[in-house]
């Protein structure tokens, strides 16, 4: 059975730039990625009006293009047009939780934004976006 991570949305939901994205970009040799799928699944149910993706950067690296990985989890989180936070995170519900009230708070951060960001949350909801239709 697919997680709640995994299942695709309608097409009215994927047509909208709109609405937040949480992004995990992972690798299915990490265990520590592993054990956080059933953490970002919780939090996707938890969270109906964010978007939850699971990129597995090995199995679909042209996703990730030229973005090195080198922490796992990395997540990225973007509001629908532009990505706010690209970076490693705690494998904790609450840590994701907290950034994502924080990021949807409109609070600024005073980081700028990473255009390697910006690209791979690009390919990312263009690959979902034609995935779900």
């Amino acid at each position: 059975m697919p997680s709640p991570a995994a299942l695709p949305v309608d097409s009215a939901t994927t047509a909208q730039p709109s609405g937040w994205w949480a992004v995990c970009l992972c690798a299915g040799w990490c265990g520590t990625c592993r054990d956080y799928r059933v953490l970002f699944d919780t939090l996707a149910q938890a969270h109906p009006d964010v978007r939850f993706e699971w990129v597995d950067i090995e199995d679909e690296s042209e996703l990730a293009g030229d973005l090195d990985v080198e922490t796992f989890p990395t997540l990225l989180i973007a509001d629908g047009r532009k990505a706010h936070f690209l970076g490693p995170l705690l494998p904790q519900a609450a840590v994701l939780d907290r950034l994502l009230a924080t990021l949807r708070s409109g609070a600024p951060s005073g980081a700028a934004t990473d255009p390697m960001a910006q690209e791979v949350f690009d390919r990312v909801r263009a690959d979902r976006a034609v995935a779900g239709a």
